[in-house]
């Protein structure tokens, strides 16, 4: 180890409680997209891992985070917590969309495949998540993670349980 000065990073987030309250009382897809357009009040898990949002559609979400010394392991490469937590996002984010107002939903499993390391030098990674298949209670979701050449760094497989959102007094 060097003596070399410590490196820094500040950031601040949304409130958790307004954000919830602002999910009660939208559609899912109202909700994403006020979230996540500029401007918005993203998670706080995307302000601590520096996640960006690309694209949100119905059933669709695109989010981009680009490699940096802050995300890396002991070996140098972006951690895979760092995968799975954008896998993830992606995952619950797209079936968030196809909520209706007072519904809610849990991950009940993820499948991560890492397939290749990534560093600062990668460049800014892309990870879109979809709607495979949805009933009334339980949903299959699926995302990739990408480069700008379309190198494929991860993928997940998500099932998610859909239920009506406890109120505010239940909570």
């Amino acid at each position: 180890m060097t003596d070399a000065p410590k490196r820094t990073r500040s950031y601040s987030w949304a409130d958790p409680a307004d954000l919830r309250q602002a999910a009660m009382t939208s559609t899912g897809l109202e909700f994403i997209s006020r979230s996540l357009s500029a401007g918005g009040s993203p998670a706080p898990i995307g302000a601590t891992i520096d996640m960006r949002t690309a694209g949100v559609k119905e059933g669709e979400v695109t989010f981009a985070i680009t490699p940096q010394e802050f995300h890396y392991n002991p070996l140098g490469t972006m951690h895979g917590g760092i995968f799975a937590t954008i896998l993830d996002s992606a995952c619950g984010c797209a079936l968030h969309t196809t909520l209706a107002k007072g519904q809610g939903f849990t991950s009940l499993t993820l499948e991560i495949k890492f397939l290749r390391a990534a560093t600062a030098e990668t460049g800014e990674l892309r990870c879109t998540g979809k709607v495979v298949s949805r009933g009334r209670t339980v949903a299959t979701t699926e995302a990739v993670l990408q480069d700008a050449r379309g190198r494929l760094y991860a993928t997940a497989t998500s099932t998610c349980m859909i239920f009506a959102a406890p109120t505010e007094k239940a909570a």
